[in-house]
């Protein structure tokens, strides 16, 4: 990593559709040593992908609720049962392992409070192993962004 690709992880973040020509532009490179050092940066994994972000609001998905769950048991087997339980339920946009005195933090988008109940009362308070949970409503947003390591 120099102060190329840094200057190239930038503005994939502000805009990661513009073309290699407008790149190239930007970060003060001709277009075919930036293809290299983009190519190179996604066979390091630095950069995982692309995609849009999405305004959930707008798809008519205006509730998000932050759900702290406890496990009865802390072993790899409870965590794996739980974690792959979650991967099915499309309304879990989010998920942390935690430290602290919960094992994971979820975000979960539904469409209203009605939608949010019945995931919760129908699909995750059904998962094995899950002891307590706890919901907390955000009111607004304050800060979103993107890691600003470079």
């Amino acid at each position: 990593m120099d102060e190329f690709d840094a200057r190239i992880l930038r503005a994939l973040q502000a805009n990661a559709r513009m073309s290699l020509n407008e790149l190239a532009s930007l970060v003060g490179l001709s277009p075919t040593p930036v293809g290299r050092r983009l190519r190179h940066l996604e066979e390091a994994g630095i950069i995982e992908g692309y995609s849009a972000v999405l305004n959930e609001a707008a798809l008519g998905f205006g509730v998000s609720v932050f759900v702290s769950v406890q496990l009865d048991k802390q072993v790899d087997e409870a965590l794996e049962i739980f974690e792959n339980a979650i991967q099915s339920f499309p309304e879990v946009v989010d998920c942390w392992l935690m430290t602290g005195n919960r094992d994971y933090l979820l975000r979960i988008v539904t469409t209203d409070l009605s939608a949010f109940e019945r995931f919760l009362v129908g699909k995750m308070t059904k998962v094995e192993g899950v002891s307590s949970i706890e919901s907390s409503i955000p009111l607004r947003r304050v800060k979103t962004g993107l890691s600003r390591c470079v």
